[in-house]
């Protein structure tokens, strides 16, 4: 937002520095382009007015002697001619018979004015030829041309130009400042904002969002921070109400587990089915509050990640898996799986070990419980472009084009499952994990049968 502000100001700035800058050049080298013309007029006035003396009085000693000195002085070539197009005096190279110089003796002696060329530029370099009448009115009786220099008036206009343009970069400079201090005073509570609404999305205590800037946003601080405290306090609420009960239940459950199991020995054998089921449920109970603590707790670090640097740690996912791999292998004997771990080089993870190894526990354990006997159960770990990669793939049954969306919601299980031990939170707690480092969980068919599940997280630096 700030770099946009700033491109709408800087560019309304540029174009009044530009709408101010481009006239008074061209005024500049206006008024400077007169002042030469108004000099040289002014010469070849008093040049015209020897001219006519001279040919009043047959003697051009003193027009030559001052056409001399004046060439020899400012370095201009003069020509002065009579009615008859004779040349009178010619100095500097100059002569009448010059095509350019015939044409303004022509136009002077019809005592028609001529224009001395366009304004001047600071680049401009080639002479410009001026010329005047000698006489006035019917009695004109000859003519004068003299060949201006126009490179000192030309460095006097680059000069001006100059100190106009360094005029105007100090006014440009000036606004960029002013526009720079304008939009820090705007989007600095902005900032502020952000970063609350980053620390209150992530569930920590929410940060006060100072007031300032426009009266607008003064106003939008005020109710964010009202807003703050009511989200904050319900989400505390629900957090607290799903810790307590979890805690709340678990001494309960505990006791009742001991009274059911006091009770088996003076069971019916015909009780023994119900006692098998109570004590199942149970069993089911117990995981299901650690599972809510579990994603309790995931969600509350992925918080305080999306607000911190979340790229400060990394792991070598090869090592980590492989010693999982080796923790379920006894598991997945047990269950007529065979779990195999393919090595490869060093995978560095964006994510601490602690909860690499708990999302791989969740992903062999889905895979070993879901897969049935006789499945295959393959893990590994390998890089993908800028990506690091934890792969778990069964040849199991494997989950429906339709399942497959759902596979990571939470308490969700598919209906041929719905008899094995498990509570649906696993693969929303591994998702939750992976989301905190700026992961994701990727689930897709395995062929020709089965299920790949994909832990795709950031590569972390190189060892």
């Amino acid at each position: 937002m700030r770099t946009r502000v700033l491109t709408v100001v800087l560019a309304f700035a540029v174009l009044a520095v530009a709408g101010f800058v481009a006239p008074l050049l061209a005024v500049t080298a206006a008024q400077r382009t007169q002042q030469l013309v108004a000099a040289r007029t002014a010469d070849l006035d008093r040049f015209a007015g020897l001219a006519e003396q001279a040919a009043e009085s047959d003697d051009t000693g003193a027009l030559t002697a001052e056409v001399g000195r004046y060439t020899e002085l400012y370095g201009e070539a003069v020509v002065v001619v009579d009615a008859r197009r004779a040349p009178v005096v010619q100095t500097g190279g100059l002569r009448a018979a010059d095509p350019a110089v015939a044409r303004l003796v022509d136009a002077a002696l019809r005592n028609q004015p001529v224009a001395p060329g366009g304004a001047l530029r600071p680049w401009t370099r080639s002479d410009r030829l001026l010329a005047r009448p000698v006489g006035a009115g019917t009695r004109v009786s000859g003519a004068v041309v003299l060949r201006a220099s126009v490179r000192t008036a030309a460095d006097d206009i680059a000069l001006r130009w100059a100190l106009v343009l360094a005029g105007a970069g100090l006014f440009a400079l000036a606004c960029v400042m002013l526009a720079r201090r304008a939009t820090q005073w705007v989007v600095r509570p902005l900032h502020r904002l952000d970063h609350a609404v980053g620390t209150l999305a992530a569930g920590l205590p929410p940060e006060h969002a100072r007031e300032g800037g426009p009266p607008e946003l003064r106003q939008l601080a005020t109710g964010f921070n009202r807003m703050a405290e009511s989200v904050t306090l319900a989400l505390e609420q629900q957090r607290r109400l799903v810790a307590d009960t979890s805690h709340q239940l678990r001494n309960p459950l505990a006791a009742l587990r001991l009274r059911i199991d006091s009770l088996q020995t003076h069971l019916a054998i015909s009780g023994t089915r119900t006692y098998t089921g109570v004590t199942a449920e149970l069993e089911r109970m117990e995981n299901l509050l650690d599972d809510l603590l579990t994603l309790a707790n995931a969600e509350h670090r992925a918080g305080e990640l999306a607000v911190t640097d979340a790229r400060e740690v990394s792991c070598d996912a090869t090592e980590v898996a492989a010693a999982r791999a080796l923790l379920w292998q006894p598991v997945a004997e047990r269950a007529g799986v065979r779990l195999e771990f393919l090595p490869g080089p060093a995978v560095p993870m964006i994510c601490a070990e602690e909860e690499l190894a708990q999302a791989a526990d969740i992903l062999l354990d889905n895979a070993i419980k879901y897969a049935g006997s006789d499945a295959a159960v393959v893990a590994r770990c390998f890089t993908e472009g800028p990506d690091a990669v934890f792969e778990v793939r069964d040849t199991g049954p494997g989950l429906t084009s339709g399942e497959l969306p759902r596979a990571g919601t939470r308490f969700w299980r598919a209906e041929r499952h719905r008899e094995v031990r498990g509570s649906g939170l696993g693969l929303a707690i591994a998702e939750r994990l992976a989301a905190g480092r700026g992961g994701r969980v990727e689930f897709a068919a395995a062929r020709p049968h089965g299920l790949r599940v994909r832990v795709v997280l950031p590569q972390g630096p190189t060892p």
